[in-house]
């Protein structure tokens, strides 16, 4: 048995407004789930399918206070469309944002909302990926987050070192899911977290347990309302298993 990551979920004070935002940054389709949560995804996509990992935007009251540990990579083909690309961000509202980084090749923004993304210089390893050239985890451990991911999930680990490992759909298709170390721990629960799902015919509460036996935890939140499971990884960065479809 296995899940696969579907889509990321994104807290927002106003799900509408960001929506809007990442569907012109991402030159994605819009959708609406009802008042409080909008979707994100490729035009004429069939959901699920690895070729994209979708947003789910859902309205929170609470605003951000740090750092966000899961973020947006973008990919560009060209430096001059990176630079095209951070210009036409801006105009949607988006802007510079210095996270320590430095001097570095790629273009470190922030949503209207807040969030943190990057717009990276091109390399060949994300040509004709798509927009999205990878959904990025800071953590302290990338060798030991590899481990649980790559069990938790049908995907493909293709590296794993002390300071990075990647992971990709196991069709070779879709962004990475990257694990970077990071010397800042959680302090907070994350605004922007995965979303797993089992395939057609899983099980929900089996899949749940074998997630368990793999080390993740219970984030101690009330699940008494929702119909899906909200666990955390090893280092505690919380995850929805969706029902399976």
């Amino acid at each position: 048995m296995a899940t696969r990551l579907v889509q990321i979920n994104m807290k927002a004070q106003d799900d509408s407004a960001l929506g809007r935002f990442w569907a012109e940054a991402l030159g994605w389709g819009v959708d609406s789930e009802g008042p409080g949560v909008t979707n994100l995804e490729p035009v004429g996509f069939a959901y699920p399918d690895a070729a994209a990992v979708c947003i789910d935007i859902v309205a929170r009251p609470e605003s951000k206070t740090v750092k966000n540990r899961v973020h947006l990579d973008l990919a560009t083909i060209s430096t001059a469309h990176q630079d095209e690309l951070v210009a036409r961000l801006k105009g949607l509202g988006a802007t510079l944002a210095d996270v320590g980084q430095g001097d570095v090749p790629w273009t470190v923004m922030a949503d209207p909302e807040g969030n943190e993304f990057c717009v990276l210089e091109p390399r060949p390893i994300y040509q004709d990926i798509g927009p999205i050239a990878a959904v990025v985890v800071d953590c302290t451990d990338p060798r030991g987050m590899a481990r649980f991911w790559g069990e938790a999930m049908d995907w493909t680990v293709h590296e794993a070192t002390d300071e990075q490992a990647t992971m990709r759909s196991a069709q070779g298709v879709g962004p990475y899911l990257e694990f970077i170390r990071t010397p800042d721990l959680k302090t907070v629960w994350n605004r922007v977290h995965l979303d797993v799902r089992p395939y057609p015919g899983g099980d929900l509460a089996a899949e749940e347990a074998r997630l368990r036996a793999l080390g993740a935890r219970d984030p101690g939140i009330d699940q008494s309302e929702i119909s899906w499971r909200i666990l955390a990884d090893p280092e505690g960065n919380e995850f929805c298993l969706l029902a399976p479809r």
